[in-house]
This record gives structure tokens, C-alpha cells and sequence, in this order.
């Protein structure tokens, strides 16, 4: 039976501008870094894979949904790491969530489950 996505993997045209982009997003390096052909970094119990390619061409793809406890304190961390960021807001399937986008055009959501209203 399959749990969770574990990881997703990005392919970046600048390997340093990514690895430095999701470490300010709270990911942690753990496997090479800026000037390698692949990067893995963590947070909590999800994987980021980045796959340098400097011809990559952004395409709408979709994207990737990470969840967090508190997702308006996440919001206010990325704002002081400089990041642009749109508003949380309270979606009616029952989360609390916001966008960013990736220097290379990856959509990614934090979300945060809102309580069960009776």
C-alpha cells in the first residue's frame, strides 16, 4: 500500500540558485550541493531531488503540495528569508494553504489542515 509521495524531483538550469532556494524553504542539504549534477535535500519526512540541466525549459506540470503544522508561521518564516509569497488562505476542502514558485517555475503549496467543523 502506498503511504506518502517520499520524494519529487525538480530538474534546475543553476543548481546553487535551487540548493540555496530550498534550504530558505527549510529543506535541509544532505546529499552534494551547488555545483553537482544532483542534489537530495529533506524536510521533515519529504525528499527534494534536484537534477541540473542547463537547457531546462519550464513547463506547467502541476505541483507539489508540502504539509506543514503551521502554515502561517511557515508563511511568515519564508517572508523573512526575502521570499515573495501570495497570502495564506482557507480552501473549503478543509486546508490552510499558500503558493510559491521555484527559480525554476516549479509550483509548490504548503498546506496545513484545518480543523473538522461539525
Amino acid at each position: 500500500m502506498i503511504r506518502h509521495i517520499s520524494a519529487v524531483t525538480f530538474a534546475v538550469r543553476d543548481m546553487a540558485r535551487s540548493v540555496e532556494f530550498y534550504k530558505k524553504l527549510g529543506f535541509e542539504l544532505l546529499y552534494e550541493g551547488e555545483h553537482a549534477a544532483f542534489s537530495s535535500l529533506k524536510a521533515g519526512e519529504a525528499f527534494v531531488n534536484l537534477s541540473a540541466d542547463p537547457r531546462y525549459e519550464h513547463q506547467r506540470w502541476g505541483r507539489a503540495i508540502f504539509r506543514v503544522d503551521d502554515v502561517d508561521a511557515h508563511y511568515r518564516a519564508l517572508q523573512a528569508q526575502g521570499l515573495i509569497l501570495e497570502a495564506p488562505r482557507d480552501a473549503p476542502w478543509g486546508e490552510r494553504f499558500f503558493h510559491i514558485t521555484d527559480p525554476d517555475g516549479h509550483e509548490l503549496s504548503f498546506a496545513e489542515l484545518l480543523p473538522v467543523r461539525a
